[in-house]
Order: structure tokens, then C-alpha cells, then sequence
């Protein structure tokens, strides 16, 4: 198997650099302290196109392939960022491209390669994603779980 780095992922990988220069560790530290989204990180990925790396061209998306999303990711976990808002973002979007139907591809996708289309964005229609865990210890089994979320305020 070859794991050499192709030159189109490397200039991914400067492009993300880049834009992770501009949230340095003090904005990393001050949304730890206050435990919030990092909505405005979020905001410029969304903007630059790497939230929608994984989507197809024909949705709005980039159409690039697995291992380059992976390349973002990486990048932004080395810049001393935390990808994991990003990484739900990016990944989710296979579900769909799987399951959906056309009409639910050309709304939900290409709501999420906008920048106006963050979740907590009234303007644009809500992107749904959802994880479910099974701990083997616990015997905790997702298709059983009952816990759903639910809308306190303005955002989820």
C-alpha cells in the first residue's frame, strides 16, 4: 500500500494551515474555559469549502476523496485545534449521499457547503446528524435508547 502524499493533498494541507494560523491558542484555550462550539472556526472552514470537502461537485461540494479529508482533519488537530466539530460535519454527509433521497441531497448538502448554514443558523434549513454509541461493559444498546434532544433556545 502506498502512503506517499499526492501534491493536490499538500496544498490542502498548507490551505488548512493556513486558516488554522488565524485561531491561535488563545481562541482554543477561551472556548475550552467558556465549553463552547467553536462557532467561528466552524464559520471559516465552512466558508474556505472544507466542511464540504466529502460532498459531491454536483451538491456544491468539493468532491474530494476520503484520505483528503482526512489530510483537514489532521491539520487542524497539528495546528493545536480540536477537529471533532469539523469531523461530524465532514463525515455525516456519506449517510446521506447513501440513503437519501435526490430532493433531500440538494437541500441538505447544499446547505452544508454554505456558510450561512450552520446548525445554529435560523436562515438555513437544519442539517440533521446524529451518533449512537453501544458500550459493550454496559450492555447499552442504541436501538433501545429512549434520550432524544431537544430545543432549548435559539440554538440545539
Amino acid at each position: 500500500m502506498d502512503f506517499s502524499s499526492e501534491p493536490d493533498r499538500e496544498e490542502i494541507r498548507a490551505a488548512v494551515r493556513q486558516l488554522c494560523a488565524e485561531f491561535d491558542d488563545a481562541y482554543w484555550r477561551e472556548v475550552d474555559r467558556k465549553s463552547e462550539y467553536p462557532e467561528k472556526f466552524v464559520r471559516a472552514l465552512t466558508k474556505a469549502g472544507w466542511l464540504g470537502a466529502l460532498i459531491p461537485t454536483e451538491y456544491g461540494g468539493s468532491g474530494l476523496r476520503v484520505a483528503d479529508a482526512a489530510a483537514i482533519i489532521e491539520e487542524i488537530n497539528r495546528s493545536g485545534g480540536n477537529a471533532a466539530s469539523a469531523h461530524a460535519q465532514m463525515y455525516t454527509m456519506g449517510t446521506l449521499l447513501k440513503h437519501g433521497s435526490e430532493e433531500q441531497k440538494r437541500k441538505y448538502l447544499a446547505a452544508g457547503t454554505s456558510s450561512t448554514a450552520r446548525r445554529s443558523s435560523s436562515r438555513a434549513p437544519s442539517i440533521p446528524i446524529c451518533f449512537c454509541s453501544s458500550r459493550a461493559r454496559r450492555r447499552t444498546k442504541s436501538s433501545t435508547t429512549r434520550r432524544r434532544g431537544s430545543r432549548s433556545s435559539s440554538s440545539i
